[in-house]
């Protein structure tokens, strides 16, 4: 790579704000998720054999994110993000303890994992968020698109691993075994928070900014703050419904069992697949971030993403359904890239515990509801026709947001989402 570059990457790792520390935190919390979600998913439909079952199990997650988007955000912009971060990976160790509490209990247990889980969508409420709006703190924001294209590369290497070892563990364990190792992830990443300051730079004033008005009037003006930008609307809104309508991830453990008989292993080697995906992309975007064209190659991406996943519904062999994964994953690193960017630079610091909570809750929508949009489809439909049906959705949705948001389709430079 280039002296300037590599001078550069260098001296983001060396950020005195406990950048790396920061880094190795969400390497833990994230691989944690990864592997709760791979054995959450496998045991329930395993009990049940039911794909309304995995539905239930992305609502359960789902609906304590949109109860608790108003406080959330609220909080994010008052209280140190770093300490809100710490208790919500708590909790999620919390969560890990109760569902290895539960999971000995057989096909009764399956309304205890559902009980957890919404407990564990509250948490992640907050922890999402105050991770989005931790990050500019630690860097400046000349770094600003480099340390998003490495966090996110970070994130999906740990993603990398974490449902392949996943499958492995609860193969050789079960659930007994894997809970306990994501127990001990989540506690490590909270307690690796304590090495991470915030730069001088970064000090904020919101609580002095919001003195004399109440939650509803804060919360009020962020939601008219996105609404008023159609490149923040347009950006969020975009992975809301490309994810929502075309995700195939809840539908990975019925193709596991029933289309390419793989068993546990070859899920979470499916799950890998996406994380080998995004990882691989976000290495040459950490190496190589660009900072011309970016809302077309956004769109670009979703639409890669989107006939990736068409690919992988009609596949009945493994190698394909790896592969086209594997492209699906490396597309949505690159919009990852490209949003998060948009919104960083769109959204003064004051705001971004708001405007992060709302990306998080269409966040969430696109991926827990979608969970449940995809598990009901199948129900109905069949786990191929209802694959088949969210690519060529996550198509149509490109076309059409490209339509409703010009800002998306002619912006150049991350810097332009200002304007």
């Amino acid at each position: 790579m280039p002296a300037s570059t590599s001078a550069d990457f260098s001296a983001l790792l060396r950020q005195p704000s406990g950048f790396m520390a920061f880094l190795l935190a969400r390497v833990f919390a994230v691989g944690a998720t990864q592997i709760q979600a791979v054995v959450v998913a496998w045991q329930v439909y395993d009990l049940t054999r039911e794909p309304m079952a995995l539905a239930y199990v992305g609502l359960a997650q789902f609906l304590p994110m949109l109860l608790l988007l108003l406080p959330a955000g609220d909080l994010i912009d008052r209280l140190p993000r770093k300490h809100i971060l710490a208790v919500s990976w708590s909790v999620g160790a919390i969560c890990s303890a109760l569902l290895w509490w539960v999971s000995g209990r057989g096909h009764a247990g399956v309304s205890g994992i559902y009980s957890v889980l919404v407990l564990f969508g509250a948490s992640r409420a907050f922890s999402g968020p105050a991770m989005q709006s931790l990050l500019p703190q630690l860097v400046t924001r000349e770094q600003l698109p480099q340390a998003i294209a490495t966090n996110s590369m970070v994130m999906r290497g740990a993603a990398i691993g974490a449902p392949f070892l996943g499958g492995l563990l609860y193969a050789a364990g079960g659930s007994l075994l894997t809970y306990p190792i994501c127990l001990v992830a989540f506690a490590a990443g909270a307690l690796l928070l304590r090495k991470v300051r915030v730069l001088p730079a970064a000090a904020r004033a919101s609580a002095a900014q919001a003195a004399g008005s109440n939650i509803w009037q804060r919360f009020g003006i962020g939601i008219r703050f996105i609404f008023r930008r159609p490149m923040i609307l347009g950006t969020i809104s975009l992975d809301l419904f490309a994810v929502l309508l075309g995700g195939v991830v809840a539908l990975l453990p019925i193709y596991a069992q029933e289309v390419l008989h793989v068993g546990p292993q070859g899920l979470g080697l499916l799950r890998s697949s996406i994380a080998g995906g995004e990882v691989v992309a976000g290495i040459c975007l950490s190496m190589f971030p660009f900072n011309a064209k970016v809302g077309r190659r956004m769109l670009l991406a979703v639409a890669v993403f989107g006939l990736a996943n068409l690919v992988f519904s009609l596949s009945h062999w493994m190698w394909l359904s790896c592969l086209a994964l594997a492209v699906a994953g490396a597309a949505d690193m690159v919009s990852v890239y490209v949003r998060g960017a948009l919104l960083q630079f769109a959204t003064p610091d004051e705001m971004r515990g708001r405007v992060n909570s709302v990306n998080m809750l269409f966040i969430g929508s696109s991926n827990e509801l979608g969970e449940f949009r995809a598990g009901s489809s199948a129900a109905l439909l069949g786990a191929v026709p209802a694959a088949i049906a969210g690519g060529l959705c996550t198509l149509a949705v490109v076309g059409l947001w490209s339509y409703l948001f010009p800002a998306l389709r002619t912006v150049d430079r991350f810097e332009n989402a200002q304007r």
